[in-house]
């Protein structure tokens, strides 16, 4: 079938089927004309790269397990697997996403608070824009992995 044919029957763009060529995931035959010719096995293969690229997996984590699909070796137990690995990443990402989130709205309180009180150092009394832009800035909170990098103590040299 041509590659619009599949691209129709796969759900996927012609564009992304190119792409798929290019990086060696799909194998066209030629056609005389040069036209690509692609297997009936080709809409599975093109469903399941689809399908893994929609579930956050790269195309480079794709490609074996693609091998194995073909091969008819790809055990349930290792997609589950694999499914299981991707969702503790996007957990740890959505925590990581949260805790961000959360020091954007504690510095946004700490804004608006901080412009209802009329403080004045010597400095900003003095009228110095770069004071009062430094005075009205936070210091930043490390964050835990600067925290952690904090608490290690360099080698003193012997």
């Amino acid at each position: 079938m041509q590659i619009s044919e599949l691209a129709r029957r796969a759900g996927v763009s012609v564009h992304a089927l190119r792409h798929y060529e290019r990086l060696g995931l799909l194998v066209p035959l030629r056609q005389a004309n040069g036209y690509r010719d692609y297997p009936e096995t080709a809409r599975r293969e093109a469903v399941f790269i689809a399908m893994s690229r929609q579930l956050g997996f790269a195309l480079r984590e794709i490609a074996p397990r693609l091998a194995r699909f073909r091969a008819g070796s790809l055990r349930v137990q290792d997609m589950a697997e694999a499914l299981q690995q991707r969702a503790t990443a996007l957990q740890s990402q959505m925590d990581a996403l949260e805790a961000q989130k959360q020091r954007v709205l504690d510095h946004r309180a700490w804004l608006l608070e901080r412009s209802q009180k009329p403080t004045r150092t010597g400095s900003e009394a003095a009228g110095t824009p770069s004071a009062r832009n430094a005075a009205a800035w936070p210091r930043p909170r490390p964050s835990g992995a600067e925290q952690q990098a904090d608490c290690i103590q360099p080698r003193k040299p012997r």
